[in-house]
């Protein structure tokens, strides 16, 4: 039923509110958006048989919240995470220090909600996750950006910040970093830098939180231990993801944490559980093949990976700058300085191309005004050559950049 006058909601809303969300419109025709991974990979046979294996031998738990194994998640997939996290990570934890979370997003905001008030002040890497920053911008926590380099976030930054905070009097809440291939540059941050900021850590009472989601998916499989694994004085708290591993539509992801953290949060994780369905698939597939998956997995982004690279070579020439990433799903590009990838996004987006402009991952709009990011893992082969090329297309008629296109003078 419709009526001609409309309740008008808009005196009802308080402020603070972000903008009203746009319709969905599906994807674009060359989607490089969003960390949406290779739908070609998703292991849908092994998790078929999961579902039906898992569900006759358990189902009737679903009648229980939480399947009758608690608020923080599955037995026995925190049971093979505190395996899997001794042998990836060399995270040492029981399942009582776990907690299973609808995707890491509800993990970012268990520990911010814990953590942090209006007005406080955080450490974060300067090019970082959108969806962190995006949730310290709504809750009116200063974020200071760290800048990185090519082994990720810079100790000689992070130590020259927390001295000038607390000469100001200022304790930040935490350290916020990505350090196993970063977002968006793909970086890895060594051990000994690990072990630099957990002393930094130690030394101005500032705890780490260690966002681990692409951790997983490494080209050669060789990663540092987690920081979480490194520290002696338990200062750190370590989130991660199956959406980059298995599949993002999942929404399952982890908290690692002692449990003097772990209690507040669960405390905050009102939702009566987190679906309890998609943690028993998993629990049944991962045991036996997650081991199998990845390195397939991670083979063929790889593949993805050169394919864009490639194309970015050929249709770009020097006009594109990018170190290849460790590992991942995303390649961070810098074109020339003239290129406003804001408004590249626009006019991209209406010829059929949608990228990540890098305003939106980074504390520095000026540093990142002429960067973006693209996610290799979703468009096939032809799409990322074709998506390229009419980026490209659209960046020359724009910016007159490239001034070469397919080794094609452009006039």
């Amino acid at each position: 039923m419709s009526t001609s006058a409309q309740f008008d909601f808009g005196p009802l809303l308080p402020a603070g509110l972000p903008a009203p969300a746009a319709r969905w419109t599906g994807l674009a025709k060359y989607s490089f958006v969003g960390g949406n991974n290779d739908p070609e990979q998703v292991p849908v046979d092994g998790l078929l048989e999961a579902v039906n294996t898992v569900l006759k031998r358990e189902g009737r738990y679903l009648a229980t919240y939480n399947l009758a194994h608690g608020p923080q998640g599955y037995m026995p997939l925190r049971q093979f995470l505190t395996g899997k996290l001794k042998r990836d990570a060399g995270i040492a934890c029981t399942p009582d220090e776990v907690m299973i979370v609808s995707g890491s997003l509800q993990a970012l905001d268990l520990v911010n909600h814990t953590l942090l008030a209006q007005g406080d002040t955080v450490l974060i890497e300067q090019e970082t996750y959108q969806g962190a920053l995006n949730r310290l911008t709504r809750l009116g926590v200063n974020a200071v950006g760290i800048p990185l380099d090519g082994e990720g976030m810079r100790m000689d930054a992070l130590a020259a910040a927390l001295a000038d905070h607390k000469e100001r009097g200022i304790t930040p809440k935490y350290i916020y970093t990505i350090p196993t291939v970063q977002n968006p540059t793909g970086s890895i941050l060594p051990e000994s830098r690990r072990a630099g900021m957990l002393r930094l850590s130690q030394e101005y009472g500032v705890p780490i939180f260690e966002d681990d989601c692409y951790a997983d998916l490494i080209w050669n499989g060789e990663r540092p231990p987690a920081i979480y694994a490194m520290s002696k004085h338990g200062g750190v708290i370590h989130i991660g993801s199956f959406s980059k591993s298995i599949a993002p539509a999942l929404r399952v992801g982890f908290i690692v944490a002692p449990w003097e953290m772990m209690s507040r949060m669960l405390a905050l994780k009102t939702d009566a559980g987190s679906g309890a369905l998609e943690q028993m698939v998993l629990s049944e597939y991962c045991a036996p093949h997650f081991a199998t998956h990845v390195p397939r997995l991670t083979r063929g982004l790889r593949a993805k990976l050169d394919t864009l690279m490639e194309a970015l070579n050929e249709q770009f020439g020097t006009a594109a700058e990018f170190e290849a990433p460790k590992g991942g799903i995303f390649l961070w590009v810098k074109l020339p300085d003239n290129v406003d990838t804001l408004k590249l996004y626009q006019v991209a987006l209406a010829a059929g191309v949608s990228i990540n402009p890098g305003p939106e991952w980074s504390t520095s709009k000026a540093h990142s005004a002429s960067r973006l990011r693209l996610c290799f893992a979703s468009p096939s082969h032809q799409q990322i050559r074709e998506g390229v090329a009419v980026l490209a297309e659209v960046c020359r008629k724009e910016f007159g950049v490239p001034a070469r296109s397919s080794n094609v003078e452009k006039s």
